[in-house]
């Protein structure tokens, strides 16, 4: 199996070369990977600015790996065009440090660049770890190859899938859980701070533990706040802080279906 990895927190992240690492078991491992970090930039690319020839970094093992000078979805357009040496079987994304679940998905350059996969026809990946104290990006990187052997070998990943793969910070999981993606709000404000000449600036930040975790509180869920979303599948924040990982099959159609569906029994077309 032929495999093209990426991230958004750069190329010597240690998210990424553990998962170099783990995913190496399964096949040849080919990284395009950000030069720079790139969180939080969605589904960018760049248009207004050419991108330097990639810089072919030294690393152990065979696979190559390229730090190219764009966003996560820049690396996956370049090294399907250019950059390896065979069209891949597979394109994952991670391991970013902190969740990528609810509506963090939408902003995730993570999420983007296994998108900009999918899109290419390619099966995809997003892996994600919940950020803590200690992060073990080996453990969590063993458990998405295990993963990504398993689905593959029960013909989960076919052409166009996309799966957002997000794991607890946890010893030993419970479990797997298939979910959706969570529709609540996300709690973040603007913190108001002075620079040293006393100039104004302003912080995105969220609660304590949840700025880069993205997912609610183990009483919210226990509340049912996030207990369940249509049909009765778990969320993939419910999931995560049930114990689980969270596997959430993704599609980017934004039409809103259910409002054609409205305005055509309305008469409307």
């Amino acid at each position: 199996m032929r495999i093209l990895l990426t991230n958004d927190d750069g190329v010597h992240a240690p998210g990424l070369l553990a998962l170099r690492a783990a995913l190496a078991r399964l096949g040849e491992v080919t990284v395009a990977a950000p030069a720079h970090e790139r969180s939080a930039v969605s589904h960018a690319l760049s248009l207004n600015r050419p991108i330097p020839e990639p810089r072919r970094v030294p690393a152990r093992g065979p696979g190559a790996v390229f730090a190219v000078d764009g966003t996560p979805v820049d690396c996956v357009k370049l090294a399907l065009d250019r950059l390896c040496p065979e069209r891949p079987d597979l394109v994952v994304s991670g391991i970013n440090p902190g969740l990528n679940t609810g509506i963090n998905i939408l902003y995730s350059g993570t999420v983007g660049g296994a998108a900009e996969g999918a899109f290419a026809g390619l099966p995809a990946v997003a892996v994600s770890l919940e950020a803590a104290a200690r992060m073990d990006f080996a453990a969590a990187a063993r458990r998405a190859a295990a993963f990504v052997r398993r689905a593959r070998a029960r013909g989960i990943l076919r052409p166009g899938t996309f799966l957002n793969l997000n794991i607890p910070a946890r010893p030993r999981p419970r479990g797997v859980r298939w979910t959706v993606m969570d529709h609540g709000p996300l709690a973040e404000a603007y913190i108001r701070r002075a620079d040293p000449r006393g100039r104004a600036y302003y912080w995105l930040k969220g609660p304590e533990d949840e700025a880069r975790v993205g997912a609610p509180s183990r009483g919210d869920v226990r509340r049912g706040t996030h207990a369940v979303l249509r049909g009765g599948r778990p969320t993939d924040n419910a999931a995560i802080a049930a114990g689980f990982v969270s596997v959430t099959p993704l599609q980017f159609d934004l039409t809103d279906h259910r409002l054609l569906r409205k305005q055509r029994r309305n008469g409307l077309g």
